[in-house]
């Protein structure tokens, strides 16, 4: 089986962040997936750019469509979102499933009449705290195994403010109404979270060190001190995820240092999409 990944950034942005130590977005998605599937094919388009397909490939090929994390925005009207969109749209045509983390939802509302905008309560970062699942999640097999409420790795200054008229909801909490969501886009469905399944506690860590100004700016945390104390700590959790302490003053639990509780999303889209295959 072989499932086809849609890289959410540029490829300049991809560029710039290798240069500083920080992997793809679909990459991060790739080490996630292999965590439950070593032996699934995994191909990667850069749609920003306008790549549908690998040369040589159709969409009969791939059981399924994985959509990664952006730095872009998705109300913004530019040639680099259009055209991941737009491929979302042709890819959608073919009926079969599609998941997508932050951007993958957030270019799905879109694409099928939502709307996104910037975050009400402002950046959401690091950890979502206390996301519950509606009624409707709860006998989902997107949700299943899934507590009634939960932490999530997190990044997003944008949020969906309205889902389309024949979309889901799964998710919530006090920082964004929509975390999740089932939104029906052509023939196909996405299943959809704006947290980030596929983060590992490493990649956080590496986000807090790349976004150190905004966490600044937004005072999550006060100064340059802190911050280094931040990372310092997360580096010691990352080495020792059973570092019951460490995670006890970071406020984490096995809702992200257990990849298989925090990857539960991931795995039953898998488990899905190999079923009806």
């Amino acid at each position: 089986m072989k499932i086809l990944m849609m890289e959410g950034n540029t490829i300049e942005t991809q560029q710039k962040a290798k240069k500083i130590g920080v992997i793809s977005a679909s990459d991060v998605y790739i080490n996630a997936i292999r965590c439950f599937d070593k032996h699934i094919g995994i191909d990667v388009v850069n749609a920003a750019e306008g790549q549908v397909l690998p040369e040589g490939e159709s969409f009969e090929n791939y059981a399924g469509l994985v959509i990664s994390g952006s730095s872009l925005r998705a109300f913004d009207e530019t040639p680099e979102v259009i055209k991941q969109i737009d491929a979302l749209i042709e890819f959608a045509k073919t009926g079969k499933p599609i998941l997508g983390s932050c951007w993958g939802l957030q270019i799905a509302a879109i694409a099928s009449g939502g709307a996104v905008a910037p975050c009400r309560n402002g950046r959401e970062l690091g950890v979502a705290r206390k996301i519950s699942l509606t009624a409707c999640a709860q006998t989902h097999p997107f949700m299943q195994q899934k507590p009634w409420f939960y932490d999530a790795p997190c990044i997003h200054y944008d949020e969906v403010t309205r889902l389309p008229a024949n979309a889901t909801l799964l998710c919530s909490n006090a920082h964004s109404e929509i975390q999740g969501a089932i939104i029906p886009v052509e023939k196909s469905e996405v299943w959809g979270v704006q947290y980030h399944p596929e983060f590992d506690i490493a990649q956080l860590r590496m986000l807090f060190e790349l976004y150190k100004d905004d966490m600044l700016n937004d005072k999550f945390v006060e100064n340059d001190e802190g911050h280094a104390r931040l990372i310092e700590q997360m580096k010691a959790l990352e080495l020792e995820p059973n570092n019951k302490a460490m995670a006890w003053l970071l406020g984490i639990d096995t809702d992200l240092t257990d990849g298989n509780i925090r990857g539960l999303e991931i795995l039953n889209w898998l488990n899905y999409i190999k079923s009806i295959g």
